[in-house]
Parts: C-alpha cells; structure tokens; sequence
C-alpha cells in the first residue's frame, strides 16, 4: 500500500514538475521528485541506484533549472512572472486534464497489473551466476557493469550530453577564466579549518568507493560524486581557478571514449572465454576496476565541470 500511495505521489509531482511556471517552485518539486525516486529505488531492493539517484539530483536539478532558466530569459520569456488571471482559468483547466490523464494511466496500471506472485527466475539467475560470469562480490555492480552494460554506457552518455547542453545554454562563451568570484567562507576561520579536515577524508572515500565497488557497496557513480564533492570543498578554501578546465573537459571526453573501448572488448568481444581457467577470476576484477575507476573519474569530471562553469564563468 506505501509503494502505491509513492507511485501516486511520484506522478503528482512530475505534473506539478510540468504545469509550474516559476523556477524556484520547479527546484522545490524536482528534489521531492527525486526523493520520492530514491525511496521508491529502496522499497524494490536497488540500494545503490537510490544513493546515486540522491547523489546525482542533488547535483543536477539546480545546474539544469538554472541552464533553462537562462536559456528562456533570453527569448524574453521570464519564468518568474506571476500568472495573469487571464490565464489561470486555462493553467487550471490543464492541470486537471493533466490529472485526470496520469490518474487513467494509473487506474488501468493498478487494475492490469498481475495479482499472482511475482517470477525472481531473473534476480535468481544474476544472484546464482555473477560471480562466475562477470566476477566481484558485489552483485549490483556486476549486474550494470556486466550483463546491462549497455545501461551504464548510456548513462555515461547521458551526462556527456548534459554537461555539452550546459555549456551550449550558459550566457557565457568561454572554457575557462584566469579568476573569479572566490567563496565568501575565507572570512571564517573555523570553517576553513573544518573544510581543510573534511576535504582528504571525502577523496579517500571517494577512491575507496571506485576502487572496492567490485567487491562492496558503491562503485564507480557513487566514488565519482564524492571526488566532485571534494573540488566544492577544495573551491571553498582555495578556489579551483587554478585548474585547467580545458584538459578537464578533454579528459573527459577522452575517458568516455575509454569506457566505450573497455566495455567492447571485455564483455561484447566475450574476451574472457579464450583466457586459461586460472586467470579468469583475476581478469574479471581487472575489468571491473578499470570500469569503476573510468565511470568514478567521468562522473567526477562531468560535475566538477557544471559546478566550474556557474562558479567561476557565470559568477565571474
């Protein structure tokens, strides 16, 4: 009964995500969204895909809306004006076709869905063979490392085009800037040596994150956010104007490309069939570092870059 009473929740929210017009209560909706998302990645037993999805909003939702933002304040269209009156009765009457749509969708998903205990043949399958079959102790990351690969690549993907659509839609034309806006947390002396303890701790647990996801909870997304976490920090008491961004950007398309290789020879190419018995098990956890580590570093570099470019371009 919780999970129907979060999937209603979950399509109210993205119909308000939809029908607002101002910006701040878009952000207001989009984590509430997210939230709901993760708890509902929980309830169905995918733990690491709720502490990404809670990671990765977190980062996301506020670059994007402010991308849009900008984008459509440039066509002269503000999207923090008030409604006219003129137009609630229309904004009204959209959102309720809108509920009554998502609310049939429901009905009819609530009223088809079988009632007979659900098959785990697959989960079964993947939980009895993955350790043979891609390797690790962590079955999570070998399930999207392994046999859905082609989701992760995607993913990766993803977040290419996200970080490209950021750049294509800010108000600046620059890479990179020599200076900027530097944080206003100088001035507090003991915050700056608060952030100076927490910054080494979150990269080591960032690494350890990549480099024991094949064999414990976390991974490559989850060690990623947490070396992006790091520069935030690092920007606090340093600044990050001193990093050359362009070799970040390459580099990150470069480690895309990486990824790309890696997963087509190791999984598609089937290379593991024509290696001696023995050296299979060592193969396997390799491959599932080196994709850890690839995925950690390109998910580092995505948001390192977005926060890069509304820190030091956009408040420059």
């Amino acid at each position: 009964m919780f999970l129907e009473f979060l999937l209603i929740l979950w399509i109210v929210c993205a119909i308000l995500i939809v029908m607002q017009r101002r910006t701040y209560r878009i952000i207001i909706y989009f984590a509430v969204f997210s939230l709901i998302s993760a708890l509902l990645y929980l309830l169905v037993g995918a733990p690491d895909v709720a502490m990404a999805e809670a990671g990765i909003s977190a980062f996301t939702t506020i670059f994007f809306i402010i991308c849009i933002e900008k984008y459509y304040s440039r066509k002269g269209s503000i999207s923090t004006e008030v409604t006219p009156k003129s137009h609630r009765g229309k904004w009204a009457l959209k959102l309720i076709l809108a509920v009554l749509f998502a609310g049939g969708l429901f009905a009819l998903f609530v009223h088809f869905a079988p009632d007979a205990t659900s098959s785990t043949y697959l989960k079964d399958q993947f939980l009895l063979g993955f350790a043979t079959d891609v390797g690790g102790e962590n079955a999570v990351a070998a399930i999207l490392l392994g046999y859905r690969v082609y989701d992760t690549l995607f993913e990766a993907l993803i977040l290419v085009i996200a970080v490209a659509a950021v750049t294509h839609m800010s108000w600046s034309a620059k890479a990179s800037v020599s200076d900027g806006r530097h944080s206003e947390l100088k001035n507090y002396q003991v915050a700056i040596f608060t952030v100076r303890i927490i910054c080494p701790i979150i990269l080591l647990f960032g690494v350890y994150l990549i480099l024991n996801g094949h064999i414990s909870a976390g991974g490559g997304f989850q060690g990623g956010l947490a070396i992006a976490s790091f520069f935030i920090c690092r920007y606090y008491v340093y600044g990050i104007y001193d990093i050359p961004v362009k070799k970040v950007i390459k580099l990150e398309e470069l480690i895309f490309i990486s990824i790309v290789v890696v997963a087509v020879v190791a999984v598609f190419l089937g290379t593991v069939a024509y290696l001696p018995l023995e050296q299979t098990a060592l193969f396997q956890d390799l491959y599932l570092i080196a994709m850890n580590v690839l995925i950690g570093l390109k998910v580092a570099c995505g948001f390192f870059i977005l926060f890069y470019r509304y820190i030091a371009i956009e408040r420059s």
